[in-house]
């Protein structure tokens, strides 16, 4: 019988995540290196780090992994390279190179499990055209994996999450709720066929999303991780020194992501990031409570969220939907600075 990797971990994926809040009171303490060549850092807290290396290219720097998600350990790989190299594609940069980063328990769990691991991650970074070229691994419990990736961008094509400017609409490139299904499926609440959807979200790149950002001059973007969307959002808002407004009714879920809610099946994730956000978003009067726990649901390998300015949306929002993500749509909008960063509605 085939090794249960969820019998390793009580939460995994993105949702391990150490809280916003202390993260960010942590980060805070730490000095900021001087450099002209760094183009984006800490800072802002962005998705990846962008250095300078000439006036046509800049390296886009980033790192990511966590505990296990699911059962099998292909299906494991899969999700963790797809999400490693995610930051890259919310920079607008295109990956090139992997290491590996593997913590794992070498005599509590076969190594054809590790070998697994592994061989997924080099199937999915090859499909994205990245080369793996080394890594590091010690022996740990519970596992972790992920990757350390470097890619490339043009210094003026950068796209960062303080790029959002008022009149911009929008755009959520996957449906939420892959926290929610997880938790769901721990407990016996989920369906296999809401299991498997949560899955293949997952396991799709944002490279797509990348590419018409380029092609249609998106400055600001962000995926939606472990903070969840309102935290995400958040984040932008501030970087961008806007107010963004959420329509929690037009953002897409994945099947059983409201049902599930409504029963209570909220993970515990989704609480610390409301607990980040709150002091900064205004709640509509009225918003229903299951769409705003749904809206701090943290996300493993989440779309990306991106400000689009509002004449280039449609076509955009049209080629996406075309080149693979149906789900994709306009889900807020950006307005000038008010009394909230974050308005849900």
């Amino acid at each position: 019988m085939p090794f249960d990797l969820l019998t390793t971990v009580e939460t995994g994926g993105c949702s391990s995540k150490i809280p916003p809040r202390q993260l960010e009171e942590l980060l805070a303490r730490l000095p900021l290196q001087v450099d002209p060549k760094i183009l984006v850092d800490i800072s802002t807290h962005d998705d990846a780090g962008v250095y300078k290396i000439s006036d046509e290219t800049a390296l886009v720097l980033t790192t990511d992994f966590f505990p296990p998600l699911v059962s099998d350990g292909y299906e494991f790989g899969l999700i963790a390279a797809t999400n490693s190299i995610s930051d890259i594609y919310a920079m607008g940069g295109t990956p090139l190179l992997a290491l590996n980063i593997m913590m794992f328990p070498s005599s509590a769990i076969p190594l054809e499990v590790y070998s697994e691991i592994l061989r997924a991650a080099t199937t999915r970074l090859h499909e994205a055209g990245v080369s793996i070229i080394g890594g590091h691994s010690i022996d740990d419990y519970p596992p972790k994996y992920g990757l350390a990736v470097i890619g490339v961008v043009h210094p003026d094509r950068i796209i960062t999450n303080a790029g959002a400017r008022e009149g911009d609409v929008l755009i959520l490139t996957k449906p939420l709720g892959t926290g929610i299904i997880l938790a769901g499926h721990r407990l016996k609440m989920t369906t296999q066929e809401q299991l498997e959807e949560a899955k293949r979200l997952m396991m799709r790149l944002n490279n797509d999303g990348a590419r018409l950002m380029q092609k249609y001059g998106v400055r600001s973007a962000t995926d939606v991780t472990g903070f969840g969307l309102a935290g995400h959002a958040l984040k932008m808002a501030r970087g961008s020194g806007v107010t963004i407004k959420l329509n929690m009714s037009a953002v897409p879920m994945a099947d059983g992501t409201y049902s599930l809610a409504e029963q209570g099946c909220i993970p515990g994730a989704a609480f610390r990031n409301l607990d980040y956000t709150e002091r900064e978003t205004l709640f509509a009067e009225g918003l229903d409570y299951s769409l705003k726990m749904i809206a701090h649901d943290a996300q493993t390998s989440g779309g990306l969220l991106m400000a689009v300015a509002q004449a280039k949306a449609g076509e955009l929002l049209s080629e996406l939907q075309a080149s693979g993500h149906p789900e994709a749509a306009v889900i807020g909008v950006v307005e000038a600075k008010g009394d909230a960063a974050l308005v849900l509605r």
